[in-house]
């Protein structure tokens, strides 16, 4: 059986049994490590995990054909990830990676059309869906966790503190584009505590309807105000520049397009900060199956694929961090919250759905702790005078804006 062989070259560590079809139970066990189960109900979902697994687990497992025994859905894919970072493999996923990686720019191909209906796929759901698991500002991107003990509504507080601290706010009614503005809580934000003038964009019907029902009931349309556009169509030089969680779905095709726009927006003493998912381990592709009911047309790209079209958009690359855990602390407070209000999410979609979103958050934390991705902020600028000689105004700015 090809996919017996696969796990007995896979699991180096730990213990996995699994129960197949047949009603036939077979143990794989390596070194110290965790212990999972997982039972296999159809012939249909053995051979995907024979020719495909990393579309067939999540497949079998939103279709009940793939069952945690004993343990959760995170319990077992930290065994899988746990084994395939230590070098264990699987025959076919090979294959299938370089298939990825050779059609990946047609992937990620978002021209403005394909980014609307792939935008639309993940946040045009049920408004009350993201109330259910997010902070209370519906903040869907990486928190900022200084110490690590910070509840999610702190952390998510802090972000924004720490972004804006970057984008050196340092005189009332700067004019902010906010790229990807989501439900509109950075821009609310940024026009309240640091007195700017802001425009979110955003390609989402559900998120533009939030946003600007939120500045109403703030009372601030006179300071914020949030448009349905893509970001290609922005034209009109601003202050300062932010992007949030929105790098991810632009594409590799689209990399220069993006930072010549993000230069083209910027006033010539001008900031911009984007705000983005990577990966540590160089160029790769996205997991076919997030790709599939996730997130389409998405990537989270390698540094070395961002900075040479930073580079060819002839940007100064001002400022550059890297968030390495802060993720994976931030969707492990979202499983909790949604494994809590599991029923409610059930009445407002269905149990394929929890399903589907229960896998998609704990891959979501694995590969922020074992896989190597990370989040990166990087601060843009168009002069090279622009900005203080040291970086001490960020740190006296977000001090300074701290809660007593």
């Amino acid at each position: 059986m090809l996919f017996h062989l696969a796990l007995t070259r896979l699991i180096r560590h730990g213990h996995l049994t699994v129960t197949f079809p047949d009603g036939t139970v077979r143990e794989y066990r390596g070194g110290p490590g965790p212990r999972a189960a997982m039972r296999i109900t159809t012939r249909r979902a053995l051979r995907g995990m024979t020719f495909n697994p990393a579309l067939a687990l999540g497949e079998g497992y939103m279709a009940g054909e793939i069952r945690p025994e004993g343990c959760s859905i995170f319990a077992l894919l930290e065994l899988l990830v746990l084994n395939m970072m230590e070098g264990g493999t699987h025959p076919a996923e090979r294959v299938m990676e370089l298939l990825r990686l050779f059609r990946r720019r047609f992937d990620q191909l978002n021209p403005a059309g394909r980014s609307r209906r792939n935008v639309a796929h993940h946040y045009d759901l049920n408004g009350r869906l993201y109330s259910l698991f997010l902070d209370r500002d519906r903040q869907y991107s990486c928190a900022y966790f200084a110490t690590g003990s910070e509840t999610l509504e702190e952390a998510q507080v802090a972000k924004k503190r720490h972004i804006a601290a970057k984008l050196k706010l340092d005189r009332p009614d700067l004019e902010v584009l906010d790229i990807g503005c989501g439900w509109g809580g950075m821009a609310l934000t940024l026009a309240r505590d640091w007195g700017a003038r802001v425009t979110g964009i955003t390609l989402s019907q559900e998120q533009l309807a939030v946003a600007r029902q939120r500045a109403e009931e703030a009372g601030l349309t006179d300071r914020v105000r949030f448009e349905m556009m893509d970001y290609r169509r922005w034209a009109t030089p601003v202050d300062r520049v932010v992007s949030v969680g929105m790098f991810e779905h632009v594409g590799i095709d689209h990399f220069r397009r993006f930072f010549s726009t993000i230069r083209g927006a910027m006033k010539e003493d001008g900031v911009a900060l984007i705000h983005a998912i990577g990966r540590s381990d160089g160029p790769g592709s996205t997991n076919p199956w997030l790709a599939k009911y996730i997130f389409p047309g998405g990537y989270s790209p390698a540094l070395s694929e961002v900075l040479p079209a930073i580079e060819k958009a002839k940007l100064w690359v001002t400022d550059l961090e890297v968030l390495r855990l802060h993720y994976a602390m931030t969707i492990a407070h979202w499983r909790a919250r949604f494994a809590g209000n599991r029923d409610a999410i059930a009445s407002l979609t269905d149990e394929r759905f929890c399903r589907m979103f229960e896998f998609y958050l704990a891959g979501a934390e694995l590969s922020f702790r074992c896989m190597g991705h990370m989040n990166w902020q990087v601060q843009l600028a168009r002069r090279v005078d622009a900005l203080p000689l040291a970086r001490d105004y960020m740190l006296e700015a977000e001090r300074a804006s701290a809660p007593a």
